[in-house]
């Protein structure tokens, strides 16, 4: 008589198959309390002395109940108030403003979920067909949950962006607004406030990149 077959095996979902709660290990090791050099990679985009109007870019993770993700890691790409990219495929990179980096990573506060950096405004990008992309800075997201990162584009409200070969093809027109950030002064500073939500009826544009 033979016995009886084993139960199958249910296999359990392993950390591995997320972004998180690791993420912050190998993207931020200094948020998590880990040593791995003399400079946090969370630095600014811009020194000090780079030329441009200094501003502060502010906002939130937001799933679809409504709830900050207070893990997310955010990083940002942007030209210089120049319209310049640090960047070979930018024609006119020798120039950029010395001192800029276009690119930086910040963390999510980890009790209010509330992500922060500093730079400067980004001028126009010229497309390589002669027009011009209104100021953005390109955004890249990842938290827990997150299988792949989210790419989107932060514009900002106060610029006439009417023309942008990117907003004109966002349909139906009334979900641009989801990319455009509102500009406040706090301290002295101006604040451009961009709330990224994952779900849900005001759910943000994001790029298939």
């Amino acid at each position: 008589m033979r016995p009886p077959a084993p139960p199958p095996v249910r296999l359990r979902e392993t950390p591995s198959q997320t972004a998180g709660p690791y993420v912050h290990l190998g993207l931020l090791p200094d948020v998590a309390g880990l040593d791995r050099g003399p400079a946090p990679l969370a630095a600014t985009p811009a020194a000090p002395t780079v030329p441009g109007e200094r501003i502060r870019i502010e906002g939130s993770v937001i799933d679809g109940t409504g709830a900050p993700l207070r893990d997310a890691v955010i990083e940002i790409w942007q030209a210089d108030a120049a319209g310049i990219h640090p960047h070979p495929d930018d024609p006119r990179h020798a120039a950029v403003a010395p001192g800029f980096r276009g690119w930086g990573r910040v963390a999510a506060d980890p009790e209010t979920g509330v992500w922060r950096l500093e730079t400067v405004k980004p001028g126009p990008v010229p497309t390589r067909d002669g027009r011009a992309m209104a100021p953005h800075v390109a955004v890249w997201i990842v938290a827990r949950g997150i299988n792949q990162g989210l790419a989107t584009r932060m514009y900002f409200a106060d610029e006439d962006n009417a023309a942008d070969p990117l907003l004109e093809r966002i349909d139906p027109p009334g979900r641009r607004a989801t990319l455009l950030a509102p500009r406040t002064i706090h301290a002295g500073l101006p604040v451009y406030r961009f709330d990224i939500r994952l779900q849900g009826p005001d759910e943000t544009v994001f790029l298939d990149i």
